[in-house]
């Protein structure tokens, strides 16, 4: 993941990417699926720039519009994948070594301590009662990590994969098979523009996503600190 990653404005990359899109669409109020939060959280982790996946999106949109018969209006941000990821290989190969660049995040020290406290107490219940400890720690010590976002945001993935891991111990077989379904059913009609790695790939960021929903346990990421 590059450092220009973790300039300011990427502690917005979900907001960033949801508002681009519907201005894109041009048709009022679109509320993201879980497949497409799923699909931005693939990107995210991933390290594709910002710039690449608004790029891809309004690529993506320009090669619609042109189509001689518009069968209907784009209703998933997976109709983009495609276009994100030849934008991203475009800047990857194109753009210049940057300079790091550091930019304050979008939120204060105080929201900080409250979000990791906040998501704390959520989890001090077996079998995630280690996880909110160690966030609780964090928490006392937020002043300090403030300082360095990047490794603070190393220890919560970390965090993350252990909660999800254990959370995947309690879900029941049933609720597994309804998930995978729901995932099918929403890429149906994108499959085609995504290759084997990428679905699998998003299959299981979907799968994570809906398993911490169905559960009720917070997402860690800074990224989602709002």
């Amino acid at each position: 993941m590059s450092d220009e990653f973790w300039s300011g404005n990427y502690f917005n990359y979900f907001t960033e990417i949801e508002e681009h899109f519907q201005r894109a669409r041009g048709s009022g109020l679109f509320l993201f699926s879980p497949l497409d939060w799923a699909l931005v959280e693939n990107w995210k982790n991933g390290g594709v720039p910002l710039e690449a996946a608004l790029r891809g999106i309004d690529e993506a949109f320009e090669r619609w519009r042109e189509k001689k018969s518009k069968v209907r209006m784009i209703n998933s941000l997976a109709y983009c994948a495609q276009a994100v990821v030849e934008q991203a290989q475009i800047m990857a190969g194109a753009a210049p070594a940057r300079e790091r660049r550091e930019a304050a995040p979008p939120f204060e020290l105080p929201e900080l301590r409250a979000y990791l406290a906040g998501n704390a107490e959520r989890l001090r219940k077996a079998p995630f009662e280690g996880i909110g400890a160690a966030l609780a720690s964090l928490a006392a010590e937020a002043e300090t990590h403030y300082g360095d976002l990047e490794e603070l945001e190393r220890r919560l993935s970390a965090l993350e994969d252990k909660m999800i891991a254990a959370a995947r111990t309690r879900q029941s077989d049933d609720d597994l098979l309804a998930a995978r379904r729901e995932f099918d059913l929403q890429l149906r009609p994108y499959r085609g523009k995504m290759t084997a790695e990428q679905i699998a790939m998003l299959e299981r960021r979907f799968l994570d996503r809906r398993l911490l929903e169905s559960a009720g346990l917070p997402r860690l990421s800074l990224f989602y600190l709002k």
